[in-house]
C-alpha cells in the first residue's frame, strides 16, 4: 500500500488523458462525482517538461503546473465570451481529461527508481501512443475509502462502469 494523500500508482484507476470524453466518463461511470472534475496526470519524469511547464520532481502529486504551450489548444474566436459550465466543454489541450480550465494540472512525475512497475506501464503506454502520460486517480468511488485489499478492488471494479 502507499502512504500519503494521493494514489501514486499502486492503488489507482488509470485512463487515457487524450480521449475527449474520458474525464466525463470516468467521473460519471466510475467515480460517481461531478462530470467536470479533472483528473491528475502521471508522466515519466524524463518527459514531464514536454507536457508541463515543470522541470522538477513531483512524485507525490502535490504540484500544480501549467500545460506546456506545445500541448495547448488555444481558444478560437468567440470562445472568450463563454461562461459557466459551457466553459468546461472547451477543448484546452491535447490531454483534455487532465487539463483544468486555467490550463493547469496536478502533476505526478514517475521515475523507475521510485516505482518501476508503474513507470514501465506509463513508458509502454508512451511507446504505443507517443504520449507517456496516464490519468491517475485513486481506486475508490465517492463515499468509500481507497481500496486496501484485493477484495476491495474487486468490489470497486465490479460496482462501477469501469472497462477493465
Amino acid at each position: 500500500m502507499e502512504f500519503g494523500p494521493r494514489a501514486l500508482g499502486s492503488r489507482s484507476i488509470l485512463g487515457d488523458p487524450r480521449v475527449i470524453d474520458m474525464q466525463s466518463k470516468m467521473n460519471l461511470k466510475i467515480k460517481y462525482r461531478e462530470s467536470f472534475r479533472p483528473f491528475a496526470p502521471a508522466v515519466t519524469r524524463e518527459r514531464v517538461s514536454k507536457y508541463f511547464e515543470l522541470d522538477s520532481d513531483s512524485p507525490y502529486m502535490l504540484l500544480v503546473a501549467p500545460i506546456s504551450s506545445s500541448q495547448r489548444i488555444e481558444a478560437s474566436d468567440g470562445e472568450d465570451g463563454i461562461q459557466g459550465f459551457d466553459k468546461l466543454r472547451v477543448l484546452r489541450s491535447r490531454l483534455p481529461a487532465i487539463t483544468h480550465v486555467d490550463h493547469s494540472a496536478k502533476v505526478q512525475t514517475v521515475s523507475r527508481d521510485d516505482n518501476s512497475r508503474f513507470y514501465d506501464l506509463i513508458h509502454k503506454f508512451g511507446e504505443i501512443t507517443a504520449d507517456p502520460v496516464l490519468i491517475n486517480t485513486s481506486c475508490n468511488v465517492r463515499g468509500e475509502p481507497i481500496v486496501c485489499t484485493p477484495e476491495d478492488a474487486f468490489r470497486c471494479c465490479t460496482r462501477t462502469g469501469m472497462d477493465y
